[in-house]
């Protein structure tokens, strides 16, 4: 029996590695650099491993320019969005660049969002991947459940900047923790918040499509609704039980209809919201979409856009 459920392993772990992709030359070759942009708790490149895991590299060998920022783990979207901006302008001044095509995950989605509204000379598209935009259940719920409790939450948000400033010291950067910014923004409330300050591309129905362009800028959206896909993807366990604090189908943190920004490429990908960003180290469901395959193809709708 032992060694049938070691050999099942085995099978599910080969099956679902990310392989490199065939090489198409220019198939991502867009006019402006695409821009990876982390979530909570993110990172560009630390212990040898990518936050967007593999991306940038199958994204760079077919003709784009890529770069990773790494801003502060724990903060809120203000700061980091800010941070963000400084990194643009960096670009700019170095290589001449004129705009970006942003892709950001989770938390990222207000950072780059904060970017586009404020300094929409800086983007040319900006596209959320598991972002929630309309807030997250299980944000509002550790806020809602340590009001009372001064002390516990306190000590939440020690541990969490703690952790961030782990982060940032193994990634080779020092950047500011606020996990307490952090925690509002991903509330509901402080996502309405900030929707009421940068509106753009917001739907205004519950579940609905925002606006595709605005202020010049392309907005897109896509995530994932399946929190659990791969016994042997320690990740998915914790998904799985954090997917409970919300009330529609979601990606193990994110609500579908919370993750919709502008047009909506897709909400229902079997992806969980580590496999969004390709982890861990590229292991995904038995029949999930390939994460490097969808990110390759979107890049190539922006360079048929002129983008």
């Amino acid at each position: 029996m032992y060694k049938k459920l070691l050999c099942l392993s085995g099978v599910l772990l080969l099956s679902n590695l990310t392989f490199p992709l065939a090489s198409a030359a220019g198939y991502t070759e867009t006019k402006n650099p695409v821009v990876l942009v982390h979530g909570l708790f993110g990172y560009d490149r630390r212990s040898g491993s990518d936050y967007w895991y593999g991306v940038s590299d199958h994204l760079t060998r077919d003709g784009a320019k890529v770069y990773t920022p790494n801003n502060s783990a724990v903060n809120g979207s203000d700061v980091r969005g800010e941070q963000l901006i400084d990194y643009l302008d960096e670009l700019k001044a170095i290589h001449g660049y004129k705009k970006f095509n942003l892709l950001a995950h989770s938390q990222g989605g207000f950072d780059a969002r904060y970017v586009a509204s404020t300094r929409p000379d800086l983007v040319a598209s900006m596209t959320a991947v598991g972002s929630p935009a309309k807030g997250a259940g299980l944000a509002q719920f550790l806020l809602d459940n340590t009001e009372n409790h001064p002390r516990i939450r306190k000590l939440l948000y020690k541990g969490a900047n703690l952790f961030g400033r782990f982060i940032e010291v193994s990634s080779g950067d020092n950047d500011p923790q606020d996990s307490e910014a952090a925690a509002h923004v991903l509330s509901y409330t402080g996502a309405a918040e900030f929707n009421r300050t940068h509106p753009q591309a917001i739907p205004r129905s519950k579940c609905g499509q925002g606006s595709n362009v605005v202020n010049g800028v392309y907005y897109y959206s896509l995530s994932g609704d399946s929190p659990f896909n791969n016994p042997i993807d320690p990740s998915d366990y914790t998904l799985a039980i954090a997917s409970l604090f919300e009330s529609e189908d979601n990606d193990g943190v994110v609500g579908r209809c919370s993750s919709h920004i502008g047009k909506v490429l897709r909400d229902d990908y079997s992806w969980n919201h580590s496999d969004e960003v390709n982890q861990l180290f590229g292991v995904r469901g038995w029949r999930a979409q390939n994460p490097l395959s969808v990110y390759r193809s979107h890049v190539n709708r922006l360079k048929k856009l002129g983008l």
